[in-house]
């Protein structure tokens, strides 16, 4: 008796809610890989498990198994994924074109994760819930930040129908969980205004199978309702 090729195991080790795991979550959904999400509270007020941090030394989210293969950092685990399973190319052939994802992406982690997710989503939304005072200063301050990484994501890419053009990326799937969150802020939607390609591509984006399968509790329930 004959019999198929193992299912390969995937095992994701994060946070539903945490922007850098639904980057993971929608590289392997829209590879179609399947995967286990083990949900691992790095925040709380015992900080980071110990057992995570054999995972990833550096106590962050999220970290990937795939049969015995161990890997941390969100872009490596993108890239991988992409790389070891079939399914539709994430990344782009043309060398210019590639160069360019990976420019995007790095903006995006280097100066736009803290404004847009801890400055201005975290302070006006994430606080508030927990009982606390917003910080006025940070949500400023954090805004003029994701105007300046907002002009230079128009510059270097042009959002319709995706970032590259006409096929999606990495860059759309790394864009998406900070830009969403960015708009859940009011202030953060009104500057995402301003920007008539990225609000028509973050509105365009919403729509797909991938997006509506790793939607957070913060988009999944009115605001009256939503916890941290």
């Amino acid at each position: 008796m004959t019999t198929g090729p193992a299912i390969p195991t995937v095992n994701l080790y994060g946070l539903t809610r945490s922007v850098y795991t639904r980057i993971a979550r929608l590289v392997l959904q829209e590879k179609g890989v399947a995967y286990t999400l083990h949900e691992v509270e790095i925040f709380g007020p015992s900080g980071v498990p110990e057992a995570h941090r054999a995972r990833h030394p550096f106590g962050r989210i999220p970290a990937l198994e795939h049969d015995g293969f161990w890997l941390y950092e969100t872009g490596a685990i993108a890239r991988y994924v992409d790389d070891a399973f079939t399914g539709p190319s994430l990344q782009p052939v043309d060398p210019r074109t590639r160069a360019r994802m990976s420019q995007v992406i790095s903006v995006l982690d280097s100066y736009g994760y803290r404004p847009m997710v801890w400055h201005v989503f975290v302070e006006r939304v994430g606080q508030p819930l927990r009982g606390r005072a917003a910080d006025e200063t940070k949500i400023a301050a954090g805004l003029s930040a994701s105007a300046q990484c907002l002009d230079a994501l128009t510059a270097l890419a042009q959002w319709q129908p995706f970032a590259l053009g006409a096929d999606l990326t990495l860059a759309d799937l790394h864009a998406y969980p900070m830009l969403c969150v960015l708009a859940l802020a009011p202030e953060g939607q009104a500057l995402l205004n301003r920007y008539d390609g990225l609000r028509h591509w973050l509105e365009a984006m919403q729509a797909r199978s991938s997006v509506q399968g790793t939607r957070t509790l913060y988009e999944a329930q009115p605001p009256t309702a939503r916890q941290t």
